[in-house]
């Protein structure tokens, strides 16, 4: 049903290489400049919790609450993309950003319900993801999009930007710094994003009604399948990026700078394994790619769970962690490039990027309220390693099953 349309829309990409690549290009920045201002209260929230005198369950809700925004946001954003297009959707989105991001650095900061109003709007950073997929996906033929799209997916590398300048800026400057350059950075992007982004020729648009295409949406059994992949992928991913920083501290006793920095490896190899992970799709089925990252995560997340020493065993199994996240998350969106119909991946990408997204928005609040209780994050690194263990399973039984018996 979704072979045709795919086909029909990826025949102009095969004509326009070099354009399809500047697109993917541009999309990827406005991902990664969206993700940046998307995470500028997590290297901060130590700092805000010792000024405002939070509690461990506060200091977690403020970094997770742009998250949970940020992921129900791209339900009706990826909705509207499949509408009205990237080139639309992108710089608007970016404006849009402006607005929590110098609030947060102006005045947004001297309380807890300021931070959590501020933090609340600064969700609409993390809803650009919805907007790319689909964008890309429409550049590109399918023989191609695993990889295209897990290029794309490096953007999440913005992360690693805020983790790596947050902190280093204030400290340099004043807390306003970071909150004002991103905000310049974001209106430099927007003007850019609408003078030289394109949408692909010929691309698929939906002529129903955005609550039908929703409906439908959620009818498909790629959406369901995908997101509980996706919760456990790039929630894991975002669920460390964002609270890392405090539980390298409350653990082993780092600096919030030597946390900060670890944090942004984790998140920089996390990045760089997206992009394999969907090549690797490309050349395999991706529920082979899937398994072997999920198996890596459930294993990684048992070790740590014994709260081994730092060195060498503690950073071998975060490391090995974040190459499994970053895998796994790009073959997620591989087998939705495949598999979900060419006018609806918008849709569909909404969707399973909400389940991604409040995949990381539940740990932090168990890891917060577990170290609160036991002084020890072992029981929420068990419950990661059952849930990557549940996830392997649905997708060996499930959707590995399937490619098996469809070529």
């Amino acid at each position: 049903m979704s072979t045709v349309p795919q086909n029909r829309v990826s025949q102009p990409a095969r004509q326009a290489t070099p354009q399809a690549a500047l697109m993917l290009a541009l999309a990827t920045i406005g991902f990664a400049v969206n993700f940046w201002a998307w995470a500028l209260l997590s290297p901060l929230a130590t700092r805000f919790a010792a000024a405002l005198d939070l509690t461990s369950f506060e200091q977690s809700l403020l970094v997770a609450v742009p998250v949970v925004v940020g992921s129900l946001g791209r339900i009706p954003i990826g909705a509207l993309t499949d509408r009205f297009g990237g080139r639309v959707m992108f710089p608007l989105v970016s404006l849009a950003t402006i607005v929590p991001v110098l609030y947060l650095g102006l005045s947004g900061h001297q309380s807890f319900p300021a931070l959590l109003t501020g933090g609340f709007f600064l969700g609409i950073g993390g809803t650009a993801f919805a907007i790319g997929v689909p964008f890309v996906n429409a550049w590109f033929p399918p023989e191609r999009r695993g990889l295209a799209v897990g290029v794309f997916g490096m953007g999440m590398g913005g992360t690693a930007i805020s983790a790596l300048t947050t902190v280093k800026l204030v400290d340099a400057q004043n807390l306003q710094t970071p909150f004002l350059l991103t905000a310049a950075v974001l209106a430099v992007y927007a003007a850019v994003a609408w003078l030289l982004l394109r949408d692909a020729p010929q691309r698929a648009t939906p002529a129903t009604s955005l609550a039908a295409r929703l409906h439908t949406t959620l009818r498909l059994r790629i959406t369901w399948e995908a997101s509980a992949l996706y919760a456990v992928a790039f929630g894991g991913y975002v669920a460390f990026s964002v609270y890392l920083p405090a539980y390298l501290k409350n653990a082993y006793g780092l600096t919030q700078a030597d946390a900060a920095n670890r944090m942004a490896g984790f998140v920089l190899l996390a990045v760089l394994m997206r992009p394999i992970g969907g090549w690797l799709s490309d050349r395999f089925a991706p529920s082979r790619v899937l398994a072997a990252a999920l198996s890596v995560v459930a294993f990684g997340a048992v070790i740590q769970s014994l709260t081994p020493a730092l060195a060498p065993v503690g950073t071998a199994a975060f490391l090995g962690m974040a190459a499994a996240l970053g895998t796994g998350s790009g073959a997620t969106f591989a087998l939705v490039a495949k598999q979900a119909p060419a006018n609806q991946v918008g849709s569909v990408t909404g969707v399973v990027g909400a389940a991604g997204g409040l995949g990381g928005f539940v740990p932090p609040l168990i890891m917060g309220t577990i170290y609160g209780s036991y002084h020890s994050y072992g029981l929420g690194l068990a419950l990661l390693a059952v849930v990557a263990l549940a996830a392997l399973l649905l997708d060996l039984l499930s959707i590995g099953r399937r490619e098996t018996v469809i070529p």
